[in-house]
């Protein structure tokens, strides 16, 4: 297994792999062809940036058994999913401002990020796994108002894109099976979502290759696996969000009125 993360260093980006608190820099290409140089450079001394640079991030909906029940909504025979802009992501730590054109509820969605790591066009669904680089944390924020706002039209992409509605990371973690992880979200302190990526009406294996048949998916593009039970509002002037998948790591964010 290995935890891949992007870094800022006397103004330039870099890569490399995580172990504890030491960076052990790489060269070449995280999708490619990379190999150490040898050198090793403390977390704290260096700025993490989001683990990759997506050309697009596909965000799911209603991809959770228990959700559905919940909201008493079918399970889909397809994955339905919508495209975050990609200005709303932010970097690991980023503090992340209620946008001033809007008033309403914002609230955080605890997610499993799926990382592509080679061009996947009209993949199987046996190939699909070869396609993906790893798994990271994703808080989807959204500004749940805007959705209906309009009744000829479900505003799901601006609810969604606002600047900064979009952290993820800290890192990339390869070799991981993601049947056995928990997502979890902590929201000043209390836990507020745990819920199993086995629960998931599509399989990341089923959602690379599906959405590859619809367009094609390119190295470090995120897929959001959507939510389960849980989402809430982050009501407080100061709020310290946490997504939690033990096998991955904690992206830890703050959202601010």
């Amino acid at each position: 297994m290995a935890y891949w993360v992007r870094f800022k260093r006397a103004g330039a980006a870099e890569f490399g792999t995580l172990d504890d608190a030491t960076i052990s820099v790489h060269s070449g290409d995280m999708f490619g062809a990379s190999q150490p140089t040898g050198e090793t450079v403390s977390l704290a001394e260096v700025e993490l940036l989001t683990p990759t640079v997506p050309t697009k991030i596909i965000a799911l909906w209603n991809n959770f058994h228990a959700l559905a029940a919940k909201l008493n909504s079918p399970v889909p025979a397809d994955p339905l999913y919508l495209l975050k802009a990609g200005s709303s992501l932010t970097t690991p730590g980023a503090t992340v401002r209620r946008p001033a054109s809007y008033d309403g509820k914002v609230v955080y969605e605890g997610e499993l990020g799926i990382v592509i790591g080679k061009t996947a066009t009209n993949v199987s669904e046996e190939d699909a796994p070869t396609h993906i680089l790893g798994y990271t944390c994703v808080n989807d924020i959204t500004a749940a108002d805007i959705i209906n706002k309009d009744a000829t039209f479900a505003q799901w992409v601006r609810a969604k894109s606002f600047d900064g509605f979009g952290p993820f990371g800290p890192v990339v973690a390869t070799d991981v099976e993601p049947s056995t992880l928990v997502v979890r979200t902590v929201l000043n302190g209390d836990e507020r979502q745990n819920y199993p990526i086995s629960d998931m009406v599509f399989s990341p294996a089923q959602l690379v290759s599906r959405i590859s048949h619809d367009m094609t998916l390119l190295p470090g593009d995120i897929i959001c696996c959507g939510t389960s039970l849980g989402v809430g509002t982050m009501k407080a002037p100061e709020n310290a969000v946490e997504i939690v998948i033990d096998g991955i790591g904690t992206l830890r964010n703050t959202f601010v009125q």
